[in-house]
């Protein structure tokens, strides 16, 4: 049978538009604090370029890739500057994904040598010995909330492959639950600044939280950094690297770059893998294929890095969770100069906001957007090539994509593998999942029944 997609947008469409609902002085808020999702899923229908208010500044969501690849891919006219950004740099400081343009080229100099693939094998060797140690202290019969379950997987990988073995459970505990705290508080503050100017327990927690993150980090860097030996962790090839001039990251930007490279390593792969058990126990057919690649591929054992080839399906599982729910579900730039987007001159220091979200449920790049289906291709000849590649950006795309994805993909497919080679996991609730907006896109609570395969 053949399939009939939607036909191709031959032309990019200069439709510009503005979203209905605004309230009084709050404009689109209430919307993106109560239901940030359905809000953003209704944009693409008035227009590519869509105007929303927040508060009472405006903002311009891109709803379609060809506008996307344009603001993404022109760091100059696009920066990561303005209000939304100043928030997280005073968060998380000036690292490699919250720095504006003028010191992003350095410091992705001086970072793109840990992440070479001839390294990923030593990472992914070091990600196999987690993921065993942790299925180890499974057990039939019990139900595991498996959102808090991959979380402190995925920061215990993080924090071993950045540091090494000579960080203690007790220091990756700690990490762990201060920045549970803070990135709960993360979406909040991003839309309201002010938010901690009232002396809540909410604010409270979100204060402590970021403190005891920040003490942490920084005692963990201050020791690994008087330790000579680079023990190929990721933060002695930071110590190392060196930038044109012969300079090395400094104290603050060594801390800053570590406090980033723990937040993507540990929340965005624990987000992917938690929809992915979510949505595998909920299709019987990507399920049994899953299970029929990972018995012949690893019976019953862990994966590694070797396995990776073989795990196909896996990840196609992997990525279409991503398509569904990426991570960085939504990013904003400020326009550094008056330039035309989608036909629309905008003035210099407005806002635009770029959804993987949004361009991930387009029908006319994915058909049947909604729907789980691993075995999607992203360059099946609904769009042209270019468009499809712009469409498909769970990592981000320009030149300030993502520097881990490769190594969030290969962690995420090893952490299925080895899961669904010895479990099947099923709701142990009937309270409908829901995604929670904090940091990254992630399910609210996962509560699921261990059932050895």
């Amino acid at each position: 049978m053949t399939t009939r997609h939607p036909p191709r947008r031959t032309t990019s469409i200069a439709r510009t538009g503005r979203a209905p609902g605004a309230w009084p002085v709050l404009g689109h808020l209430p919307h993106l604090l109560r239901a940030p999702l359905r809000f953003l899923g209704s944009l693409p229908a008035h227009g590519e370029l869509v105007e929303i208010r927040l508060g009472p500044r405006p903002a311009f969501v891109l709803c379609h890739p060809e506008l996307a690849r344009q603001v993404m891919s022109d760091g100059r006219a696009f920066d990561r500057v303005g209000p939304l950004y100043e928030g997280s740099r005073a968060a998380l400081g000036n690292g490699l994904a919250t720095c504006p343009h003028a010191d992003h080229r350095r410091q992705r100099m001086l970072m793109q040598p840990a992440f070479r693939s001839e390294h990923l094998p030593g990472y992914a060797d070091a990600m196999r010995r987690e993921i065993g140690m942790a299925l180890e202290h499974w057990r039939p019969g019990l139900v595991l909330d498996m959102v808090d379950e991959m979380f402190a997987l995925t920061t215990t990988v993080a924090v071993r492959t950045l540091f090494g073995g000579g960080i203690t459970d007790r220091d990756i505990a700690e990490l762990r639950d201060s920045l549970d705290t803070f990135l709960k508080g993360v979406y909040l503050r991003a839309l309201l600044p002010a938010v901690d100017a009232l002396p809540t327990p909410g604010a409270r927690r979100y204060t402590r939280g970021l403190a005891g993150w920040r003490t942490h980090v920084t005692r963990i860097v201050g020791e690994r950094r008087a330790d000579d030996g680079d023990g190929g962790d990721l933060l002695g090839r930071l110590i190392a690297a060196r930038d044109e001039a012969g300079g090395a990251l400094t104290e603050r930007e060594l801390h800053d770059q570590v406090a980033v490279l723990i937040l993507a390593g540990a929340e965005t792969t624990s987000s992917a893998l938690a929809w992915a058990l979510h949505l595998i126990a909920a299709h019987p057919e990507a399920e049994a294929a899953l299970h029929a690649e990972v018995d012949a591929v690893l019976d019953g054992r862990v994966a590694g890095p070797d396995d990776l080839p073989r795990l196909e399906w896996t990840g196609r599982v992997i990525r279409e969770v991503l398509r569904l729910y990426p991570p960085a579900w939504v990013l904003p730039r400020t326009s550094t100069r008056e330039i035309e987007v989608a036909g629309r001159r905008l003035p210099a220091g407005s806002t635009l906001v770029f959804s993987p979200y949004i361009l991930h449920r387009l029908p006319e790049f994915h058909p049947e957007p909604e729907r789980f289906r691993p075995e999607r291709d992203q360059s099946d000849g609904v769009a042209p090539a270019a468009w499809s590649r712009a469409s498909f950006v769970p990592f981000g795309t320009g030149p300030h994509k993502c520097i881990g994805d490769t190594f969030a993909l290969t962690e995420a497919t090893l952490a299925l593998a080895s899961i669904a080679a010895r479990w099947r996991l099923r709701p142990a609730s009937g309270t409908p999942v829901r995604a929670t907006p904090r940091s990254v896109l992630t399910p609210s609570a996962l509560p699921m029944h261990l059932i050895r395969r």
